[in-house]
């Protein structure tokens, strides 16, 4: 199952499949009522594989799939696509564990669309950050952010720009949302996507999040369950000790593409206008975006966390190695960088990582690699994706 939000290109990739397989999409009505009369009759096919577009819009598929695939082993028989996380569906009833390997596609990751490899963290963990910098000023970087990673934005100019995104948020609420939960009051939905885009990169609050809108608790929570569940949203966990304590420790929001998020709060085409708290949240949802498809890309070999103790100590990004390395990141919007900034990722060093190779990283809008001791280094944003020199 290729899992992701809507027009991410999960679509695309799989008719790129199609040699030897049957394509059938379930956003076709006929096709929709097909499956809903005679589960079986849809599901044969004498192609090698079947593929089954938005999966999740018929659910009692899901059952006769299994049976399907524990008379016959072969694997890839199907190839789903949904555009929400089926397990979060009120209605299924069969998740398919065990027989089915689920894969998230995002939008594009800036390194995708300079064509470059995901191999950020190793160059970090094997020093390999050399040389000149690729080319990139802040106002740059910020305009990277507002655009997103959407296929069909990437072309499109800022006041387009928005409206795609407004349509594609309509669009949305209108049909998806009602696959994933009850809506019954879709402005208050709408109010909360507003709420969420403010709090993106910000600790999970759901108390204050929900603090302007008129909505009760139980409510507001099964409505973020199911922006989460249509992947526009996402949770950091945190890092601890021990597994034990993260249960009492609270994740970090983020919006998953800065360029939607960046539409909702209606941000001025003029990137100079921005203040602090807009340039922070965007480059650090950025960022998020950029290192969580990183992670995707390494086959779950790098996990990604956060940092916040009662000491008010807080590292953005804390990425785990399963060969034991360790990188704290941190993001700065300014174009200077000094020793002060790097206080928590040495404190981190020098208490907590232990005897783990750790990297102390703070990425920033400048020009230089800049060294601030043993394994802690400030580097030009560009690299995060290696953009050309």
């Amino acid at each position: 199952m290729i899992e992701g939000a809507r027009q991410c290109g999960k679509t695309t990739l799989a008719k790129q499949m199609q040699r030897n397989a049957e394509y059938r999409t379930l956003d076709d009505i006929a096709m929709r009522e097909a499956a809903h009369s005679d589960l079986k009759a849809f599901l044969q096919t004498s192609a090698q594989m079947m593929i089954i577009d938005e999966a999740q819009r018929a659910p009692e598929l899901f059952p006769e799939i299994k049976r399907i695939v524990d008379n016959n082993t072969r694997p890839g028989q199907f190839l789903l696509t949904g555009s929400a996380h089926i397990a979060s569906l009120p209605h299924v009833r069969e998740s398919l564990a065990g027989r089915i390997q689920r894969i998230r596609l995002r939008p594009f990751s800036q390194g995708e669309l300079n064509r470059q490899k995901p191999d950020f963290f190793d160059r970090v963990l094997s020093n390999k950050i050399k040389g000149p910098s690729p080319r990139m000023t802040k106002a740059e970087a910020l305009e990277r952010a507002c655009i997103g990673g959407y296929p069909e934005v990437q072309a499109l100019a800022h006041r387009d720009r928005r409206r795609w995104h407004r349509d594609y948020l309509s669009a949305l609420l209108s049909r998806d949302l009602q696959d994933v939960a009850e809506i019954r009051r879709p402005d208050q939905m709408q109010q909360l996507i507003g709420a969420v885009a403010a709090w993106s990169s910000k600790f999970m609050d759901v108390s204050a999040i929900g603090s302007g809108l008129s909505i009760q608790r139980p409510t507001l929570e099964n409505y973020i369950a199911a922006l989460r569940a249509l992947f526009l949203i996402e949770e950091l966990p945190a890092w601890t000790k021990t597994d034990y304590a993260r249960v009492a420790k609270r994740s970090k929001l983020f919006m998953t593409d800065p360029g939607l998020m960046a539409s909702v709060l209606r941000y001025p085409p003029d990137i100079k206008s921005l203040d602090a708290d807009q340039t922070g949240k965007l480059l650090e949802t950025l960022v998020h975006s950029e290192l969580r498809a990183i992670c995707d890309a390494n086959d779950e070999r790098f996990g990604l966390l956060h940092y916040r103790d009662n000491e008010k100590r807080e590292i953005d990004f804390l990425i785990h190695d399963e060969e034991g390395g360790l990188i704290g990141l941190e993001v700065k919007a300014g174009q200077t960088v000094i020793g002060e900034d790097f206080k928590h990722l040495r404190w981190f060093q020098q208490n907590l990582a232990g005897r783990r190779p750790f990297k102390g990283v703070l990425l920033y809008t400048g020009e230089d690699i800049v060294a601030f001791g043993p394994d802690l280094i400030a580097i030009p944003m560009a690299w995060l994706w290696n953009a050309k020199v």
